[in-house]
């Protein structure tokens, strides 16, 4: 039987071949440059839930007693299967997938190991999946591994997409909201108040407030877009400096409802991911490297590496995430029972259940807070057009009788 490197190289020189038939009389075009463009746009659409059905379909092969390098081809036809007749984004990004499950079973065959060759793809699978995949070669268990790394991310997008879910209706409804509010001061309230005003009759303090609202609002408007724009390209570029960076995640963490929730989906995050590495036999100096670099929050980060350095000092990691003063302190005590045991694995996997549970909760008690809160702050703004459109049609009616 040919080898998986026969195999995909002689598909590789077909295609090379082909297109050089197909590009034939085109003159010299940037195919390199045009190659890295659409390598990088496709990167980009690879999602964790795409890394999460490679990984879990690569641990059932490999569970069933199929050898790692047909498990990857056998991927590879999966990918190149589902793209047949299919021309969309998500095709290509099927077709974009086989290339590189084919690039690491080549890079296999030719004596790496799976870790180093999905190390030539970081864009698709971070430190962390190669971190773990290489300890669960060097222990013999890279099926456990896999398994282990399919239930992370699939536990991840699942709150992710609950927290999502749960403050989806409210955000749109507060965007709607203000539309409607915005639209009605600037085109329908002009047109209305107009009349009053032309009657050259004294108005009521809620008409007067509104036809000045109205008249601001019409004015200024498109300055206040402008303005609002110039603030958000002024933010993300702070962002993007270290202090300013530091600043807003510190804000983050502290922003009211939204705060405390922010600090939980990181903790379980955190302790979800340094729990599994542990599990797969990687030291904990090196799996907090790895997490630091997974977590979003800088500040997070920064106690991260606080934490690891006590470690590196001998100090214990219960006493170390102590010192932090970031973390709530029930996590202090959960792993300083799980360190007298000899069972922190189990204490971190824990707390990410812990705070995954109580994460679901919140986001769904914020929704129910927020979404009266919204409909009666609309409420009250439209009552008061309203209000502030008749007032004056009484008083004028009452005249004229």
């Amino acid at each position: 039987m040919p080898s998986v490197r026969h195999n995909f190289a002689r598909r590789l020189s077909d295609d090379k071949q082909a297109q050089k038939q197909g590009t034939a009389g085109r003159g010299n075009l940037p195919k390199a440059d045009k190659s890295s463009v659409r390598e990088a746009d496709l990167s980009q659409r690879v999602s964790r839930q795409d890394v999460c059905r490679l990984t879990r379909q690569l641990a059932v092969l490999l569970r069933a007693g199929m050898p790692l390098l047909f498990s990857l081809e056998a991927l590879a036809e999966q990918l190149r299967d589902s793209t047949d007749g299919r021309f969309n984004w998500s095709g290509r990004k099927d077709a974009y997938l086989a290339d590189i499950i084919e690039d690491i079973a080549i890079a296999v065959d030719s004596g790496s190991s799976l870790a180093s060759a999905l190390s030539r793809h970081p864009e698709i699978f971070p430190d962390y999946y190669t971190g773990m995949i290489a300890a669960g070669e060097e222990s013999g268990n890279l099926e456990q591994v896999l398994l282990h790394l399919a239930d992370m991310l699939e536990k991840r997008l699942n709150v992710s997409a609950k927290v999502k879910s749960a403050l989806a209706y409210p955000a749109v409804m507060a965007v709607v909201a203000v539309g409607v509010v915005v639209f009605l001061l600037s085109f329908v309230v002009p047109d209305i108040t107009r009349i009053f005003i032309e009657t050259n009759q004294p108005l009521p303090w809620p008409t007067r407030l509104l036809i000045s609202m109205s008249a601001f609002v019409k004015t200024y408007a498109p300055f206040m877009a402008v303005l609002l724009v110039a603030g958000i390209f002024a933010a993300a570029a702070a962002y993007k400096t270290t202090k300013g960076r530091l600043l807003a995640d510190r804000w983050k963490l502290k922003a009211p409802l939204f705060g405390s929730l922010l600090l939980k989906l990181e903790i379980a995050r955190m302790c979800r991911m340094l729990g599994i590495m542990l599990v797969s036999g990687i030291p904990i100096l090196a799996a907090l490297q790895i997490v630091k670099k997974v977590v979003r929050n800088s500040l997070i980060a920064g106690s991260i590496d606080q934490v690891r350095d006590l470690v590196a000092k001998g100090e214990s990691v219960a006493n170390a995430v102590r010192k932090t003063h970031l973390f709530p302190p029930i996590i202090c005590h959960i792993l300083a029972t799980g360190q007298v045991s000899g069972d922190i694995e189990t204490s971190l996997l824990s707390i990410a259940d812990m705070y995954d549970n109580e994460i679901e909760i919140a986001a769904k008690t914020l929704t129910a807070l927020l979404e009266p809160a919204i409909l009666l702050v609309m409420g009250a703004v439209v009552a008061f057009i309203v209000l502030a459109v008749l007032l004056p049609i009484f008083e004028i009616s009452q005249v004229l009788r």
